[in-house]
């Protein structure tokens, strides 16, 4: 089992901010930029507002509480003062409280609002992918751009830029304060300045290493969890529980790890910064303290002084912190958007075409196909200097389909046989146009399906297929798929038609049960039958069953034959199979052998053939009669290396 991709490992944290990625995050953040100059006004004022406190404070101690500059004023001059500024503090205190809270409010809303579009502008574009995405791509990876780092931007747009900008306005703001009372006393102060960024810049440099790793075991400990919680069967099955689980142990060992040297780095940058802050402390009260002394400044302008030296070093702190956010935003932005960058290849063209009367003729013309076809384009068909297969055998394996035609007609239905491997599967894909081919053309009523519609495409051609897929909701809910045209009498009619109303009826809650995340309280035969019943309920022009049956038990079988027969009449059909006994009345039975068709013909032609196909059925009918022959007698045969 993998353990996640390898582009997890990989992740960097990046620039702290990135014009290209920050012009882009922008456009989200567009239709709230009201809220977004309201803040930044109330982040400023509110910053004034704080900031005035130690003045107050010191005008307070010098001109009412220090009784040589409080000399000629009455005591009850004095106390009116002492009321007055204690009233300007609480206003700077309470007044400070609502900016801020006013603030914090209309940021949050903003990132809420901005990760609201941005979510659902990212799971739309996941929908539009085609499925050789997918196929490369790990579900744990793609969920983690989902969850993780969509609230790394979160927390960007809550307490990144805009106060980013407001820890420098505060800062700009002490020191400039600072040298209005006391421009010695400041550059004292100021000279700590240094220690502090040595200490900032180290500090930076160890957290975004630490950073990395988090956000790399992060990744790796998704991927795994989606991938065996997804398999859990399997794992049960095989009874791999202890090895599964150490394996957690080890990956969440390694996340753990990872977070404690983030704690270790935190954990000393801010004592660090406090004992800075103390120091500076320390050496202001020294030198202030001689000065009030010697009467070169009031006790006031030092009090000021040392609120402003406290207030000063928080800023920092939260500088270096919202460091480390604006750097997980950017790492997080290049990573969503370089997969919404990601092209949607499989697209409707601007101007669909569509048969007037739709009759249902499907046509395979010589259709070669590859599923890195999108990656090596360079090396397809088309290409000059392109030889075929045979003249380049060791590409022989490269292409799924090669030189594949075959058609169906309108109302008949056409059985796709072989190994595994063969490619028929493929065949139903590039049918429904979930991939494009690199050679060839398959049309329906004559027109190429890349000339049409891709939503009336799929809608026109309903799968069946072998693994059914069932989400979590009620038994109707999974039968109309949301579909607001199908009735609740459409839902009934189709489980009815296909035989899968008796067992529906017998759920606690009938139509309305819970259905359990990927339907595991279902049996498969149940799980088929509703399958067929959700292919029934959208009425295709086209049905393809997929290995449909292979999976079903025999009384089962005989529950949906007539069923098969009802859905089945009127349109056109193909049936991929490993069951022979399922296709025998098929119209036409195509024979598919590594990619090409070799063999085609009603079950009885084909027998008479004694090729691959009569090869096949013999080996089926001696798996299910348990010996070696037919019925026509033979005992013995052989089928060569090639079945």
């Amino acid at each position: 089992m993998s353990h996640g991709m390898s582009t997890i490992d990989v992740e960097d944290i990046g620039k702290a901010f990135d014009r290209r990625l920050m012009g882009r995050l922008l456009v989200y953040l567009k239709p709230y930029r009201t809220w977004v100059a309201i803040s930044i006004i109330l982040m400023f004022v509110g910053s004034l507002i704080q900031l005035a406190g130690p003045t107050i404070a010191q005008m307070a101690i010098d001109r009412f509480i220090d009784p040589q500059s409080a000399e000629g004023l009455s005591i009850s001059e004095r106390l009116n003062g002492m009321n007055l500024m204690a009233l300007l503090l609480l206003g700077t205190v309470i007044g400070g409280f609502l900016f801020q809270y006013l603030q914090l409010y209309l940021m949050n809303l903003t990132g809420q609002k901005v990760m609201y579009d941005l979510r659902t502008d990212f799971y739309s574009h996941l929908l539009r992918l085609p499925l050789s995405y997918y196929d490369r791509s790990s579900v744990g990876w793609i969920l983690t751009r989902l969850t993780n780092d969509v609230e790394a931007l979160n927390n960007m747009f809550t307490s990144g830029v805009v106060a980013i900008f407001g820890d420098l306005f505060m800062l700009a703001g002490i020191i400039g304060f600072m040298f209005y009372q006391d421009a010695r006393l400041a550059t004292v102060v100021v000279l700590i300045l240094p220690v502090l960024l040595i200490g900032t810049l180290w500090f930076r440099t160890r957290a975004r290493d630490a950073y990395r790793e988090v956000r790399s075991k992060l990744g790796r400990l998704n991927s795994f969890m989606q991938e065996n919680l997804m398999g859990i069967r399997v794992i049960q099955i095989f009874t791999r529980e202890k090895s599964s689980y150490q394996r957690f142990r080890e990956i969440n060992q390694q996340h753990l790890n990872a977070h404690l040297k983030t704690i270790f780095y935190y954990a000393l940058f801010f004592p660090g910064v406090g004992f800075i802050g103390a120091l500076a402390l320390a050496v202001l009260i020294w030198f202030g303290g001689g000065w009030v002394i010697d009467g070169a400044i009031t006790f006031g302008v030092l009090y000021a002084f040392i609120l402003y030296v406290q207030r000063f070093y928080r800023p920092v702190r939260d500088l270096a912190e919202k460091y480390n956010v604006m750097q997980s935003a950017m790492a997080a932005s290049e990573r969503i958007f370089k997969l919404m960058d990601e092209p949607a290849t499989i697209i409707s063209p601007e101007e669909p075409r569509s048969a007037e009367v739709f009759q249902g003729r499907i046509e395979f013309r010589n259709v070669w196909f590859r599923y890195d076809g999108e990656l090596t384009r360079e090396r397809t068909i088309d290409d000059p200097g392109f030889e075929p297969d045979e003249a380049r055998p060791e590409r022989s394996t490269d292409w799924i389909l090669k030189d594949v035609s075959f058609t169906v007609e309108p109302g008949q239905t056409v059985a796709i046989v072989g190994a595994t491997g063969a490619g028929k599967t493929t065949i139903t894909s590039l049918l429904n146009r979930f991939y494009d081919i690199q050679k060839g053309r398959i049309l329906i009523d004559g027109i190429d399906i890349r000339e049409m519609d891709l939503e009336r495409l799929r809608a026109m051609v309903g799968v069946v297929q072998q693994d059914v897929f069932l989400f979590s909701g009620t038994i109707a809910e999974n039968i109309h798929m949301g579909e607001e045209t199908i009735t609740e009498e459409d839902v009934e009619r189709a489980a009815r038609h296909v035989n899968a109303d008796p067992f529906i009826r017998r759920l606690p809650g009938g139509y309305g049960a819970e259905v359990v995340e990927r339907g595991a309280t279902l049996s498969t035969g149940q799980r088929q039958l509703l399958a067929f019943a959700r292919s029934l309920a959208f009425d295709p022009a086209v049905l393809v069953l997929d290995e449909a049956t292979s999976s079903i038990d025999t009384d089962t079988e005989v529950l949906i034959q007539d069923a098969l027969e009802k859905l089945m009449k009127d349109r056109s059909t193909i049936v991929i199979a490993h069951r022979l006994s399922t296709i025998q009345k098929a119209d036409r039975i195509i024979v598919l052998h590594k990619g090409e068709i070799r063999e085609s013909g009603t079950h009885q032609e084909l027998l008479a053939m004694r090729g691959i196909y009569h090869c096949l059925y013999l080996l089926q009918y001696q798996s299910q009669e348990g010996r070696n022959g037919d019925p026509s007698g033979e005992t013995e045969f052989s089928c060569g290396p090639e079945v």
